[in-house]
């Protein structure tokens, strides 16, 4: 009788997260998010109801007339604040996201398809959400631990209610290359022709061999040359770069089949030896080996939030261009360069693959011109001292309810409203003074800002990232766009002015200071009006200190009455669900909400 397959071969994925506590945790909390958000983007709107609690007690009738209520905290844009233990569904206990989907299909107005890969989408994110809660650690703990690791703890965009869908993967996919897997791995090489593949690089980096040179070990780049030698191959024609092995396996070798069977793209059979870490954006990784060496950005066919995570072939082909132009207006700078001291991860040499069809194809799918490719990003560089955290981790709260941001303060000995202070100083003058003076924004969330610290844990500077992806510029034309490239103008997204101030909105205040005011009202004391009130005094003091640009304040005005309601939920539920189309969505715009700093 043939013997069976080897046991470890064949037994099941059984994760040790997926217990019920951690689940029905991670259920609780995500159902309460969902309310919350879908309340804050009027995709459901609930009523005030005189139950318990008074007036913070709201209701929702669903589709079969059962009566959900549960008790919230109104707050700054319009916002939610629902309690996790409050929610119930006439008058039971209700804990379970995917029920409130179900029952909630009509009141949402999502159509059958649609609900069918909401459900797959919310699926898998509560699955990473009790895998985080199995394996978290308390806010002292994670406050000592270095930028890489600590991002690996962080539980995903606190916006978007479906924030670790990652269709494409399975769940072994997630177990290795999801940034909670906290897996640092060593990622393989290939080698492309130079008739499909193109090098860009920033001054110093004008070649693809002073790239390698600083990236890879002489016996490494010997062994990659030997490899191609020996295939009658010139290596001088040859770019390389390395690949994400999920990418190379599911995408890559089905799609790039004929280059590979032709030569034009050959796999070697090595990697660099460094160890690298994902990071939250799951397609960037950072090296723990050599932390002199470059952070890598590859293109991951993965659905996850809004998005398919590729490589757009233009922007990565521009990306080093998008970088030295940004560099350059902050080192003709003294503001940006002596006071702020702003740091700009730029996107400092990239290689972009064709496609021989797709990329000839303006009709198809975005997500078929994203396929191959690598950015190359500056490493984070401090001197000693100073340490840096992204700003999403300001939103964590650990297993016993106690905020990150509560255990920075108290370790820096600041009151609260001097530390909040320092943050805000630190964060708002070089995005104000990139606005006003430049009419270029970055997309300041919680990902790409990070927050530099000095040794007592006060924020100190700004290091901010993805420039190519998340740079816009005023549509309007001014003085100092005349000095940009033109292949810079041709990939930078553009904006009328009135909504380019909505980056730092949206992406700051409404997604990032949105959940960190309450958080500080709840846990250091501090009113919630009060910290707007910091904020807006920091804008205010900008503005003073630079009055000949009293047009562009103007013309940027970030203190109006009352600016347009973005929803990035909407745009899953209503706008683009899960079809594909030849470009990349963005927000949904739903009315306005009030503007705090007004």
């Amino acid at each position: 009788m043939p013997s069976s397959p080897a046991t470890h071969d064949s037994a099941l994925l059984s994760p040790a997260e997926l217990t019920p506590a951690a689940w029905t945790r991670a259920c609780s909390h995500l159902l309460a998010k969902t309310l919350g958000e879908f309340a804050y983007e009027e995709i459901i709107e609930p009523v005030p109801t005189d139950g318990p609690g008074g007036a913070d007690r709201y209701a929702l009738r669903l589709d079969d007339g059962a009566a959900l209520t549960f008790s919230a905290r109104r707050g700054a844009y319009g916002s939610w604040r629902v309690a996790p233990d409050s929610i119930t569904l006439d008058g039971r206990p209700l804990t379970d996201p995917l029920d409130f989907l179900v029952r909630a299909r009509r009141l949402l107005g999502i159509d059958g398809a649609t609900l069918g890969h909401l459900i797959r989408e919310l699926t898998t994110t509560l699955a990473a959400d009790a895998r985080l809660h199995h394996t978290a650690l308390t806010a002292d703990r994670l406050a000592d631990l270095g930028y890489a690791e600590l991002e690996g703890h962080q539980t995903g965009h606190p916006w978007l209610v479906l924030n670790k869908g990652r269709i494409g993967f399975s769940a072994s996919d997630t177990a290795r290359w999801a940034p909670e897997a906290r897996r640092a791995v060593h990622l393989p090489w290939i080698a492309v022709s130079t008739d499909l593949a193109a090098y860009r690089g920033v001054p110093g980096l004008e070649t693809a061999d002073r790239l390698y040179a600083r990236e890879l070990d002489t016996e490494v780049r010997e062994a990659f040359d030997a490899q191609l030698r020996g295939r009658g191959l010139d290596p001088a024609t040859y770019l390389l770069l390395p690949v994400h092995p999920w990418q190379w396996d599911e995408i890559l070798l089905p799609l790039y089949a004929p280059a590979v069977a032709a030569g034009a793209i050959v796999p070697l059979h090595r990697t660099d030896g460094d160890l690298r870490l994902p990071q939250q954006s799951i397609r960037t990784f950072l090296n723990t080996s050599r932390s002199d060496r470059h952070t890598v950005k590859l293109p991951l066919s993965v659905l996850n939030t809004l998005v398919w995570r590729g490589l757009p072939t233009e922007r990565t082909l521009a990306a080093p261009a998008v970088t030295s132009w940004v560099h350059g207006l902050r080192d003709a700078d003294p503001f940006l360069r002596d006071e702020c001291g702003v740091i700009l991860l730029g996107e400092v040499a990239s290689v972009t693959v064709q496609h021989p069809l797709y990329d000839r194809l303006p009709e198809v799918p975005y997500q078929y011109k994203e396929l191959l490719g690598a950015i190359w990003r500056e490493p984070l560089r401090l001197p000693p001292g100073e340490r840096a955290r992204t700003l999403a981790a300001l939103l964590h709260t650990d297993p016993d309810g106690r905020a990150f941001v509560a255990e920075l303060v108290e370790r820096s000995g600041l009151a609260p409203a001097v530390w909040l202070q320092h943050l805000f100083r630190a964060l708002l003058p070089p995005l104000l003074r990139f606005l006003y003076r430049y009419g270029t924004v970055f997309s300041p969330h919680g990902e790409n800002a990070i927050v530099v610290y000095d040794d007592r844990d006060v924020p100190v500077r700004l290091a901010i990232k993805d420039f190519v992806d998340d740079v816009n510029i005023s549509a309007r034309p001014l003085p100092e766009h005349d000095t940009m490239p033109d292949d810079v103008r041709a990939v930078l997204l553009t904006e009328e002015p009135a909504f380019l101030t909505q980056f730092i909105h949206s992406g700051l205040f409404v997604g990032v200071f949105r959940y960190l005011a309450p958080l500080c009202e709840e846990q250091l004391g501090l009113p919630e009006k009060d910290f707007w009130a910091l904020v807006r005094a920091e804008i205010v003091r900008h503005q003073t200190r630079f009055p000949e640009l009293k047009e562009r304040f103007e013309l940027f005005d970030l203190l109006t009455p009352r600016i347009e309601r973005l929803c990035l939920n909407r745009n899953r539920l209503h706008l683009d669900g899960y079809r594909d189309r030849p470009a990349r969505p963005h927000a949904a715009v739903h009315g306005t909400v009030p503007n705090p700093l007004a």
